[in-house]
């Protein structure tokens, strides 16, 4: 794809992140996806979850409950969907239950929508039921958490980097009910639950009246409470406005991959779209658990080094940061134009620019 450019026409061709019907929501997969960066991890924590919760499983038809595919896909399940508010804990637990019976239904290996098997289906609720009991034994529960915890920070930062691609990329950005913020459901009916839309409106509005004071210090805020989901709240507010105010780029435009160069060329992605002297770039990073620990953000100078983003010799020199409103500006070696990642990730993981040429 290295030196690709095609004229953008495909503005009508939906990019679909989440839907009525999708299994898992976007930022359930997003947490999932952190499993194939952490394998060695994830195969020890499923033998310990396996031995410490055997006891704990019944039998039904002469097998335990659940065997082993569907105990993997429950472990699966719980560190995905998992909330970020602890009071939100027991309605999942319901939530949960409700899943398994309708994922177990349409496998159809011990039961099945046409002819239930009520002593498989409760011997699997009694096991989630066991594993979730916190007056019990909790070395199970405690090890899944600090896994989990490192998956839901790490899979929001994915989340970050999938939507800024879902904006920029050629295609019509869909947006389902209540992704607004992070959204951990499951397939429907769970999926259908009513959308607090007044808090979501709130939210914006504070957002707007916040970023009139300094974009930096509210995306510095936003980047460090971002459990409670403004921060892609932001990012989906910003870039959708800019996209709004220059259809034209967007519908005739160009689109352009770029390449990264660097000890961080695998762990950041990087895209421009242009027209006549119209340019916006977007940077997304990515395989965030290979270049910090949980808890530290994969932003600047510590994190992203030398690396950096190749540039066309036709592209601006000065660019500004859509989320913060800072000036980049490119830098020329005696054959290439590039931008510093240090720079352009300084504030966020993922960054969204525009510049004239």
């Amino acid at each position: 794809m290295e030196g690709y450019e095609t004229e953008c026409d495909s503005d009508y061709l939906p990019l679909i992140t989440s839907t009525h019907d999708t299994k898992r929501s976007e930022d359930v997969r997003s947490r999932l996806n952190v499993l194939s960066e952490v394998p060695g991890d994830w195969q020890a924590c499923l033998k310990r979850w396996s031995a410490w919760n055997q006891d704990r499983k019944l039998i039904a038809d002469g097998n335990p409950v659940p065997d082993r595919n569907q105990e993997i896909f429950l472990y699966q399940t719980m560190l995905g969907a998992w909330p970020l508010e602890s009071a939100e804990i027991p309605t999942f637990k319901e939530r949960l239950k409700s899943y398994l019976i309708k994922a177990a239904r349409e496998a159809m290996v011990h039961t099945r929508w046409v002819s239930p098997q009520p002593d498989h289906e409760n011997a699997l609720l009694a096991f989630v039921d066991a594993i979730l009991e916190e007056s019990g034994n909790q070395e199970f529960l405690n090890d899944f958490l600090g896994l989990q915890s490192r998956l839901a920070y790490f899979g929001a930062m994915n989340s970050l980097s999938q939507l800024l691609l879902k904006i920029s990329s050629p295609g019509l950005p869909d947006f389902y009910q209540g992704t607004e913020l992070w959204d951990f459901s499951l397939v429907d009916p769970d999926n259908r639950r009513p959308v607090d839309f007044a808090r979501r409106t709130r939210l914006l509005k504070k957002l707007r009246q916040q970023e009139k004071k300094g974009r930096p210090a509210l995306v510095a805020d936003l980047l460090s409470n971002w459990q409670d989901g403004r921060l892609k709240l932001y990012v989906t507010y910003q870039a959708l406005k800019w996209r709004r105010n220059n259809p034209e780029l967007f519908r005739q435009g160009a689109y352009l991959p770029l390449t990264v160069q660097g000890k961080r060329r695998n762990q950041a992605l990087a895209l421009a779209r242009h027209q006549a002297n119209d340019w916006v770039l977007a940077v997304a990073g990515r395989f965030f658990t290979r270049i910090t620990p949980i808890g530290q953000p994969p932003i600047g100078q510590e994190v992203w080094g030398h690396s950096k983003v190749i540039l066309p010799p036709e592209a601006p020199v000065a660019w500004e940061d859509i989320f913060t409103g800072k000036v980049c500006e490119a830098k020329q070696s005696a054959t290439l134009k590039h931008l510093p990642l240090q720079k352009v990730l300084q504030h966020l993981p993922v960054a969204f620019l525009s510049g004239s040429s």
